[in-house]
């Protein structure tokens, strides 16, 4: 069943963390990944086929946008017990397989992702230069098996209006997927 983002207030404040990449091997901040242009931080999953619909889109607007100085950063926060899929193994696997070119890091114990009020995957944040929430949506309007491919047209709007330094005026329809696989459930 799909889930909808939850509404989060533009302005708010980005929530630092200290998460594992599994690929590096390393703990990583967000103060060591942000950006002074803004960043995007994505929870995401390995086996939801929502994020496996955008995720070719996905690392094709990633590499276009960090060259113009955009941070991207991808989180899993789900239950691995439940889903072993999405492992830290199988995060760095991912990340050899899609050839992503942001840091994925692994919440283990899922704080994060409640504190960023994180309900699907994936669900997308844009925080600007001043680490405030810019543009919390989808990433455009296409489905799993629908038959059109991800065109990432949303999230690329918000975010050349971000490098434009305008406001966002555009309407923001909430991000779906899965739910995040959230430990006792």
């Amino acid at each position: 069943m799909a889930t909808e983002s939850n509404q989060i207030s533009l302005g708010s404040d980005s929530i630092e963390f200290d998460l594992f990449n599994p690929y590096l091997e390393k703990f990583q901040s967000l103060d060591d990944l942000k950006s002074d242009k803004g960043t995007v931080i994505i929870f995401m999953c390995n086996h939801c086929p929502y994020v496996i619909h955008i995720i070719p889109k996905l690392v094709e607007l990633a590499n276009y946008y960090i060259k113009k100085g955009i941070s991207f950063v991808g989180i899993s926060s789900n239950d691995i017990l439940n889903y072993p899929e999405d492992s830290p193994e199988n995060m760095a696997h991912y990340v050899d397989k899609y050839d992503l070119p942001f840091p994925y890091l692994f919440d283990e114990t899922q704080e994060i992702a409640k504190a960023y009020d994180a309900a699907c995957t994936p669900d997308f944040y844009v925080y600007d230069g001043d680490n405030k929430l810019y543009y919390h949506g989808r990433f455009d309007e296409t489905r799993p098996q629908q038959g059109r491919q991800a065109t990432g047209d949303e999230l690329a709007g918000a975010l050349n209006l971000l490098l434009d330094e305008a406001e966002f005026d555009g309407v923001m329809y909430p991000s779906i997927g899965c739910s995040i696989k959230w430990k006792d459930e």
